[in-house]
């Protein structure tokens, strides 16, 4: 049975949620660029209550304006308290990096159906033994969709459908030079389908970009290169439109 929270509580997640904005901004229909980070968007996002009036949280899994820089909290973070100054740091640990640079150690490999296509570059996955979980392809980067549309996220969001449609099998495989998750809790993993690499595949169709963080290369980054200069020489898809 849920606990009712108490007026104290209340009032403080109500001054909450008003001193991350305005008291104008708070009655006008707000979007990501609104806020100064990730966090500062969650907590308005949550202290907002049922529903979400101003579609802040498009693909439904309560996580909001993900390209916002941080400091950032997940759908499960706690609301700051009005003591605090800022937004609590993401709960991190040996597989976790802010950005995804890092170690995960050993090869990981699961296989799992996909359960929605979030963007050109994550998916919701159904891994078996595990469960649902959001996976973020490592390796590329595809314009954004969400929080501000960007030119050829759409493109790139309606490949990946054609790629690794909702409830085909696909596998994971995660980068030993690479962090295991993301800072949203995101998996970071190569997807396969039917022995094709889908993050390739998006670059080679010129609607991914090679990502590399702090110059700390994945071992595909060589192939991935080529593959995108390619893409880029011939002007297919987004080199031509957009970037």
């Amino acid at each position: 049975m849920r606990r009712l929270l108490s007026p104290l509580v209340l009032l403080a997640l109500l001054v909450t949620g008003l001193a991350t904005v305005s008291p104008a901004a708070a009655a006008a229909d707000m979007d990501c660029a609104d806020f100064p980070t990730q966090a500062a968007a969650q907590t308005f996002f949550l202290n907002a209550g049922a529903g979400d009036p101003h579609r802040l949280d498009a693909d439904g899994d309560r996580v909001v304006c993900e390209s916002n820089p941080c400091p950032c909290i997940g759908s499960g973070q706690p609301v700051p308290l009005v003591t605090q100054t800022s937004p609590p740091a993401p709960t991190q640990d040996s597989d976790t990096d802010p950005n995804g640079s890092g170690s995960s150690g050993p090869v990981r490999r699961h296989t799992g159906n996909v359960v929605k296509v979030t963007d050109g570059d994550t998916l919701k996955i159904r891994i078996n033994g595990v469960g649902v979980r959001s996976v973020r392809i490592l390796g590329i980067d595809t314009p954004e969709v969400y929080g501000g549309r960007e030119c050829g996220g759409g493109a790139a969001s309606s490949h990946m459908e054609q790629l690794a449609p909702v409830g085909s099998r696909v596998r994971l495989e995660s980068d030993p030079s690479q962090a295991d998750r993301d800072r949203y809790g995101r998996w970071l993993r190569y997807v396969s389908r039917r022995g094709l690499d889908v993050g390739r595949e998006q670059i080679r169709r010129g609607l991914a970009r090679t990502y590399v963080y702090r110059n700390d290369p994945f071992r595909r980054t060589r192939a991935y290169q080529r593959t995108e200069k390619i893409a880029h020489n011939l002007l297919r898809g987004s080199w031509a439109l957009c970037w």
